[in-house]
């Protein structure tokens, strides 16, 4: 999967530029991705009332379920900047939609950074010009534009599938940014995707939001929503396939491509965690309803205290049992069994037995699963998280100055 781009689907280009907006020298900070025709397109955008200015925008640009690009900024967020903010959004679109001779509310805005100070205009502008006058389909262009979303992410995060749709091949591809200010209904993310598909709207969206839902709002680092989350899907068409459309077999196979591709971002996510240095996967089985099985997922991903321990390799499972028991969802201690790496450490309201050199073992990996079966249906909910190190305080202590 790694030969597959952002611009292996047909019909894209790409680029990225520094424009000088981030104080990193030679830091790339305003990327452009766009599409050669019309392209269907769909995006999710943050749950946070507190939303950016290009989220304000964005979410009126998206119900035409047209696009032709996307522009971006890193660097600085342009959230919580009052109408100026609003207006620098739009201005943002109408520069790019002049430099490519395609119309402004086909253009998606998107930023990433620093809340609360207004964008460099002067910068973003020639940092668009240069984008657009740059934009090719190479794979360099690719890897240009993934950089350039990139804020506290130490690595770039990139996608994607290929898979037939009747006698015809079709990929999806994507990028991401994201590795702090992360909870549940996405978070400081950013997500494009690409897809060659010849795809109707309803379904692009829907496949879109299925897709989110057990991905990017399944995944969580500190428990907090951003202001500038933005996932967003341009499909081109391209491909040749017979259209997908919604509620049949192709429209199903599609959603379950386009949710691997978005799992493959949202674990790279949780792996860059600032400061972390674990990824843990909390899976909540025999709940009595979906609901109950999320809400304990999410209390024992977000648990300062459960991701300390994961931090100091203690398989404190006291931590994780208590965790599950004060979200409010429906739990009986009684019947309930909790596994650290497949080795039983409480079951039935008491500790069990444990090889503790076993369990020792399964602490100091890379990648850890907890699964606390319940006993009480049906339902199950799974998620990631990351562990709490010292790091993770001395980088978010350090990033607004």
């Amino acid at each position: 999967m790694s030969a597959i781009s952002l611009l292996t689907p047909k019909g894209f280009r790409a680029a990225g530029v520094r424009s000088g907006i981030k104080i990193k020298r030679g830091a790339l900070d305003v990327g452009v991705l766009l599409c050669e025709r019309p392209a269907t397109a769909a995006a999710v955008f943050t749950t946070n009332k507190v939303a950016a200015a290009p989220v304000i925008l964005g979410r009126k640009i998206i119900c035409r379920g047209r696009l032709r690009a996307v522009v971006v900024n890193s660097g600085n967020a342009n959230a919580c900047t009052g109408k100026r903010g609003l207006r620098d959004a739009k201005r943002m679109a109408e520069l790019c939609a002049r430099s490519l001779g395609i119309s402004a509310d086909e253009v998606l805005v998107a930023s990433t950074g620093i809340i609360g100070r207004p964008l460099p205009m002067k910068k973003i502008k020639s940092g668009i010009e240069a984008a657009c006058e740059k934009a090719s389909a190479s794979a360099k262009s690719a890897l240009d534009f993934s950089r350039a979303i990139m804020t506290t992410d130490t690595r770039k995060k990139a996608a994607g599938r290929r898979f037939a749709i009747g006698k015809k091949m079709v990929t999806i591809a994507g990028v991401a940014k994201g590795a702090g200010m992360i909870a549940p209904n996405m978070a400081t993310m950013l997500a494009f995707l690409t897809t060659d598909a010849d795809i109707t709207k309803k379904a692009l969206q829907e496949a879109l939001r299925t897709a989110v839902e057990n991905s990017f709002n399944a995944i969580t680092i500190d428990g907090h929503t951003s202001t500038n989350d933005t996932a967003a899907i341009m499909a081109s068409g391209m491909a040749g396939n017979s259209r997908i459309t919604s509620g049949t077999g192709s429209a199903a196979k599609f959603t379950k491509m386009l949710t691997a591709v978005c799992s493959d971002l949202a674990y790279r996510i949780v792996a860059d965690a600032e400061g972390g240095t674990k990824v843990v996967e909390v899976l909540v089985s025999g709940a009595a309803s979906r609901a109950d099985a999320r809400s304990i997922a999410r209390a024992i991903a977000d648990s300062p205290l459960v991701k300390c321990a994961f931090y100091g390799k203690d398989p404190n499972w006291g931590r994780i049992v208590s965790a599950a028991g004060y979200c409010g969802a429906r739990m009986n201690p009684l019947r309930t069994q909790l596994t650290i790496g497949g080795i039983t450490v409480f079951k039935n309201g008491v500790p069990a037995r444990a090889d503790a050199k076993k369990l020792s073992n399964v602490m100091a990996k890379h990648d850890i699963a907890v699964h606390l079966k319940l006993g009480l249906g049906k339902a199950e909910y799974r998620c990631l998280t990351c562990d709490l190190s010292h790091q993770y305080v001395t980088i978010n202590a350090d990033y607004h100055t």
